[in-house]
């Protein structure tokens, strides 16, 4: 009887210790969330921003390699911002790039968007403008810049839009599912899994005698014949 009470102790006290540990690595995972949650945006949001900041940038470097390349940067300027024409000019390929910059960081960083349509206005708009502006201007007999830009702007448009679609938006869905799926566990942790059993919370009476002699008298008694 002792060694029956004592295993059944032994197996409580061991499911307790197992809801211990299962309830110490939920609630890690939830104060990981949490405090991935405090910070101002997610990691991969921050590397989606770069991304843009880097698409501004880059197109900014290769508009002013061009002006140099052309006769200087402040008499180009005159002809493509002041003269603008939009068969020649590159200006409004640099004025795309911070339309995309400004939107996107807008969106994504400030206002912390978990939607995809600002990346499709920026995409579409881009796509559109560039397709038009090859057809049409005269870009493309202006010597290698006049394929690079606007080659470069698109690739790197839809490479924005691939990152904010399959990385951005999935892996913070799938951080928030995680993150209400460990929350409800917590909360069913202790319907589950009771606490470590004290000792003399159990008590067990002494294993009683099988029969008493007098007991045993009785019986004896009993059974005689009358006569």
């Amino acid at each position: 009887m002792d060694s029956q009470c004592g295993s059944s102790v032994g197996s409580r006290a061991t499911i307790g210790g197992v809801g211990n540990i299962n309830s110490t690595h939920v609630s890690a995972r939830i104060e990981s969330y949490e405090g991935g949650e405090k910070k101002c945006i997610s990691d991969v949001r921050r590397t989606f921003c770069l991304f843009v900041t880097f698409d501004l940038l880059f197109v900014t470097l290769l508009w002013i390699i061009e002006l140099n390349v052309n006769g200087g940067i402040q008499e180009q300027l005159k002809q493509e911002v002041l003269q603008y024409d939009y068969h020649k000019s590159f200006f409004d390929i640099f004025l795309l790039a911070v339309f995309r910059f400004a939107a996107l960081i807008l969106a994504y960083a400030v206002c912390k968007v978990r939607h995809w349509w600002a990346i499709a206005i920026t995409t579409a708009v881009t796509t559109g403008f560039l397709i038009v502006k090859v057809i049409v201007s005269k870009l493309l007999s202006q010597g290698a810049f006049g394929y690079l830009l606007p080659i470069v702007s698109f690739i790197l448009a839809w490479i924005e839009t691939w990152l904010l679609d399959f990385k951005v938006l999935p892996q913070e869905a799938g951080d928030e599912f995680r993150y209400l799926s460990a929350q409800n566990a917590q909360d069913r942790e202790p319907l589950l899994y009771p606490g470590p059993v004290q000792d003399g919370q159990f008590y067990s009476p002494p294993e009683s005698m099988a029969d008493s002699d007098e007991d045993l008298d009785d019986k004896h008694n009993l059974e005689k014949p009358i006569v």
